[in-house]
């Protein structure tokens, strides 16, 4: 079976607990707050929340973001089956995952994606799912680079025809002519500085702005197109 679509905790490499700590947080939190948009997925996201954009564009649409970092696309569909969405009923659903993914093929990884997609639809049917493309890694050209152009090729394909699924390209402008990555827009070449947040998330931002306004964005305007 593919690793990555069976939902599977996070190990517990430093012994503290964090990653279910984290799990029963977003739990709770659930219960207590009414979200129209939520965020999900690794460190990409959970890094956002800690940015002026977060704070200028996505808390004022009333969203949670329950990302954890190094989670993986089997961590977050264990995530999502174990209750972390019971009680809540998005408008949105913003999904990024599976760079961390390092040890399996493009082809699995993306597999994980769709089992994320159909779980959420057997939960949230009514929901938008929004799917930012996976940024590119590392100062140099490397195989997980590669890896992951490749994973936002198969998924656009996969996704291009399910209703109410929207893939965003969000990875425009990284890699610079000669290939490399800048410390500018990534100071560990993995996390988007605050000034690539705003480059990379705006699409998404227009795209939820769309969403609100249209109920549903035109094929032929969204940012992905």
């Amino acid at each position: 079976m593919n690793p990555c679509s069976i939902p599977t905790p996070q190990q517990d490499m430093e012994g503290d607990g964090r990653w279910n700590s984290i799990h029963n947080r977003f739990l709770s939190d659930a219960k207590g707050k009414d979200a129209d948009v939520i965020f999900i997925g690794d460190s990409i996201l959970q890094a956002l929340e800690h940015t002026e954009v977060w704070n200028q564009w996505f808390a004022p649409l009333h969203c949670l973001n329950f990302s954890i970092h190094k989670d993986q696309t089997q961590n977050v569909l264990g995530r999502i089956k174990n209750g972390e969405w019971d009680h809540v009923d998005p408008k949105v659903i913003v999904v990024h995952v599976g760079t961390n993914n390092v040890e399996n093929t493009a082809e699995e990884i993306c597999e994980g994606i769709i089992e994320i997609i159909k779980t959420i639809r057997e939960k949230h049917p009514s929901a938008y799912i929004v799917l930012p493309s996976l940024l590119p890694r590392g100062q140099y050209p490397n195989g997980l680079r590669d890896k992951n152009s490749k994973i936002n090729r198969l998924l656009h394909e996969k996704v291009s025809n399910i209703n109410k699924v929207e893939m965003v390209l969000i990875d425009k402008g990284f890699v610079q002519s000669d290939g490399t990555i800048s410390h500018h827009d990534m100071h560990d070449y993995l996390l988007p500085s605050n000034a690539a947040c705003r480059k990379a998330f705006e699409p998404i931002y227009d795209l939820l702005q769309q969403i609100w306004s249209e109920g549903e964005p035109e094929k032929d305007l969204t940012p992905s197109e």
